[in-house]
């Protein structure tokens, strides 16, 4: 699935809609270049379960973890990641078994160690906004893609791609 997010509020739209359909689990693995909005999309996903304070990428800490309410919401930022043996020093097994929802920035860095994605997203800046593509790996990735399809509060275009304009 392919969509076009406009501007920054899209980007933080489809995020929730993402978090409504991930229902409390799931892993997501989220890629693209720095300032692509990884972290405007993990907002998004972070407002669905209700938090509104500031979301900053862990960049140096390399994960955040989000007690809230009753749901667990782990984001993890692998970029300085220099071996992903790394992640077992931080905890990452814990982390990545727990039933929460793990959303991954840089997921190649612990390439061979993380386990399989439920979804991936690839994020590109484009001329307007951002061009998202959304890859499933699991079966709990496809009902996560379905759910997110009907649930969609953005509008879909003639080729089949949706437009975030929100």
């Amino acid at each position: 699935m392919q969509v076009q997010l406009d501007n920054e509020e899209a980007q933080v739209a489809f995020g929730e809609a993402l978090g409504r359909a991930l229902q409390g689990r799931g892993r997501i693995y989220l890629e693209g270049d720095l300032g692509a909005g990884k972290t405007t999309l993990t907002r998004g996903i972070l407002r669905a379960y209700g938090y509104e304070g500031a979301v900053k990428s862990p960049t140096y800490t390399l994960v955040e973890p989000y007690e809230l309410d009753n749901q667990r919401l782990y984001h993890l930022d692998l970029y300085r990641l220099a071996d992903p043996e790394e992640l077992e020093f931080i905890g990452g097994r814990d982390v990545l078994s727990d039933d929460a929802v793990c959303i991954i920035e840089w997921p190649s860095r612990g390439e061979g160690w993380l386990p399989a994605p439920d979804l991936r997203l690839s994020l590109v800046v484009a001329e307007i906004g951002r061009q998202l593509t959304l890859s499933p790996h699991s079966e709990r990735g496809e009902c996560i893609l379905n759910e997110l399809s009907s649930a969609m509060p953005f509008m879909q275009s003639q080729d089949g791609t949706l437009h975030g304009n929100k």
